[in-house]
């Protein structure tokens, strides 16, 4: 990997689905990534037949696929962060497992996709126990909604206990999202080396959305590529609770500014910045 002149942006490298009506996957992830400064170095894992309303179809690529795009990105480009979304089969993600282990030095976060929006399944028991065992020990930030901790962690009875069980799992924060929780507000909550490490509330907002969480994740990883830029000497743990907190105010902006294309979810606006309020 070559090092990058100073004045380059940092790279992200985004390894997740395409999604052809641009609302979620690697358009979602593109759009966010540049927003936030940050080059985007897009690496496709499945290719997906959707639209606002639902997964309709799920096309992985092979590992071979996989490993040989982004080996030869990585070979290039100076990669600052990963962001990983829709994996496509246990096959990728044992790829993937091989791919970070090369780059130990590289913080890594996972959305764990499982299901879309519209409740299409994106994730077999295979994938999941590959997730699981494989993933989540070289995760620097993992970023579930509650469903998706649930499924991750089936034998915790709380979202705390979820969360413990995924830190054992060998993830180093895990930011639990409450969109899917009920109440006024959505709460999301932080944790780390055992133990609550912060909670954010945010005004719940009125509409569904398509590509919520992939929009968190590229923020985060982002605004760590860019940290890590500015701050190279300082450990990650100490930059990830600020770099959380400007992730959902992003995202927040992204989806207050959303938009209806389809008939289903609307999409957020992630280059609300773009013109004037």
């Amino acid at each position: 990997m070559t090092s990058a002149p100073s004045s380059s942006p940092p790279v992200v490298m985004i390894l997740a689905g395409n999604d052809p009506s641009g609302g979620a996957g690697l358009s979602a992830d593109i759009e966010t990534v540049v927003s936030l400064g940050c080059h985007p170095a897009p690496v496709v894992t499945a290719l997906t037949a959707q639209d606002t309303h639902n997964v309709r179809a799920l096309w992985p690529l092979t590992s071979q696929q996989l490993l040989e795009t982004a080996r030869t990105v990585l070979a290039d480009l100076p990669i600052a962060a990963f962001k990983i979304g829709v994996i496509g089969s246990a096959a990728n993600a044992h790829a993937l497992h091989e791919l970070l282990r090369e780059h130990p030095g590289i913080p890594v976060v996972l959305d764990p996709v499982l299901a879309a929006g519209g409740g299409g399944e994106l994730a077999s028991a295979a994938l999941i126990e590959a997730m699981q065992t494989l993933l989540l020990p070289l995760t620097t930030v993992l970023t579930p909604n509650s469903v998706e901790a649930r499924r991750l962690a089936p034998e915790a009875d709380t979202l705390e206990a979820c969360a413990m069980a995924l830190l054992a799992r060998g993830c180093q924060q895990v930011l639990i999202t409450g969109g899917h929780e009920p109440g006024s507000d959505v709460t999301n909550s932080l944790y780390g080396n055992n133990r609550l490490l912060d909670r954010w509330r945010w005004p719940r907002l009125p509409h569904e959305y398509h590509g919520s969480g992939c929009t968190l994740a590229s923020a985060i990883a982002a605004l760590l590529a860019q940290s890590r830029a500015l701050s190279a000497e300082q450990p990650l743990d100490e930059l990830i609770p600020a770099v959380l907190y400007r992730a959902q105010h992003f995202t927040w902006h992204a989806l207050q500014s959303a938009y209806p294309v389809g008939g289903g979810q609307w999409i957020p606006n992630r280059l609300f910045w773009s013109k004037p309020l």
